[in-house]
């Protein structure tokens, strides 16, 4: 039993490592890998490439043909039991003849909920689950938050010098970090499905808010302005430059209609949040891009847009870049604005943190409590 376990956890593993390769690519579905092993060797393997694609069992089987008849099947999560974009994978895995099935985690989607588990084993196939549990529920941090709560996974990124400023008292911003930690965000954009900023963000930087990454081709997200009296210039980069992604600006009825026609006009998509407040709901909008499939929202904002959505109790997740570098001054901004917190004891608490060092800068990343 001991040697089954290790064996167990070395292909889970595996099944780990090509769910992997379809980060920022599967949304809305999550990111699945499958290996199928027959007398000790691997016979087929697969992951999922993207939404309407054959998921990673199906390749996996495929891959592996007659000799998929007794073997093993490990995939890190429960192999679906319903109708969806493709057919279940349930089925298929009995009809292919595996005899034992072996899965990290059971499919939060309330659709499948432990029905593919319990199909595959009133059909005699033996199951396990739960190896490597934690890293699978880690790899699928934001298809789980989306699918149980009908909301998107929120990362809060943000960069500040070493003494918290995130540009100098003119205005300043470029850059507070080094080469290596901007490549990085870049990296990020490309795994979540929208970058979104506010208004005073686009004023200030005119950032184009793309994924550039020499030599590589990545997706480039969604890219939402939180704009709330349709203030951004047409001449901006997000709207000059909207052959590279889609832009959605996110502006309230204040606006007025004049305005918002100008912003159509220049091909951008208007949203007019609804709602008497001076701002955006960010909350409102967070549910109307839940409904349109986006599983993944990167706030890559300044000080206000970071405060309303921590106050929002929207963000999930926090990628803190920290420059060794002093920039000073008392009207120089910080990276979290707002009117601000009136005891410590009310400051939210970051749990689960890990540290990384991009050359000179370091990257704390962890979860609001």
């Amino acid at each position: 039993m001991l040697f089954m376990n290790d064996q167990d956890r070395l292909y889970m593993g595996r099944a780990l490592e090509l769910a992997i390769l379809g980060r920022g690519k599967t949304s809305p579905n999550p990111m699945v890998g499958a290996v199928v092993v027959k007398d000790g060797q691997v016979a087929g393997e697969g992951y999922h490439q993207k939404a309407g694609s054959p998921h990673a069992e199906i390749i996996a089987l495929d891959n592996a043909g007659e000799k998929a008849r007794g073997a093993t099947l490990y995939v890190n999560l429960e192999p679906c039991s319903h109708y969806g974009r493709t057919g279940p994978c349930a089925n298929a895995v009995v009809e292919a003849g595996i005899s034992r099935v072996v899965i990290a985690m059971a499919d939060p989607n309330p659709l499948v909920c432990g029905r593919g588990i319990s199909y595959l084993e009133q059909r005699n196939v033996e199951v396990r689950t739960g190896v490597l549990e934690d890293e699978a529920l880690l790899l699928n941090e934001v298809f789980i938050k989306y699918i149980t709560t009908g909301s998107p996974f929120v990362v809060l990124k943000a960069a500040m010098s070493l003494d918290g400023k995130i540009a100098a008292r003119t205005g300043d911003s470029r850059w507070v970090t080094g080469p290596e930690a901007r490549s990085r965000v870049h990296v990020l954009r490309s795994l979540y499905d929208v970058v979104l900023v506010g208004i005073n963000t686009v004023l200030a930087d005119d950032p184009l808010l793309t994924v550039r990454l020499p030599g590589e081709k990545r997706k480039n997200p969604v890219r939402i302005v939180v704009d709330s009296l349709a203030r951004t210039p047409v001449n901006s980069l997000v709207l000059s430059q909207l052959a590279e992604a889609p832009t959605i600006i996110a502006t309230t009825g204040r606006a007025g209609a004049q305005k918002i026609a100008r912003l159509k006009e220049a091909g951008a998509e208007v949203l007019v949040v609804p709602g008497d407040g001076p701002r955006v709901d960010l909350k409102w909008l967070m549910a109307e891009l839940a409904r349109r499939e986006i599983t993944s929202v990167m706030i890559e904002g300044g000080g206000e847009i970071n405060a309303s959505a921590l106050e929002s109790g929207l963000v999930d997740k926090i990628i803190w870049f920290i420059a060794p570098k002093i920039v000073g001054g008392r009207l120089s901004p910080g990276p979290v604005g707002g009117p601000g917190i009136t005891l410590m004891a009310e400051a939210r608490q970051i749990e689960n943190l890990t540290v990384t060092q991009f050359g000179y800068d370091i990257c704390l990343e962890g979860y609001l409590k």
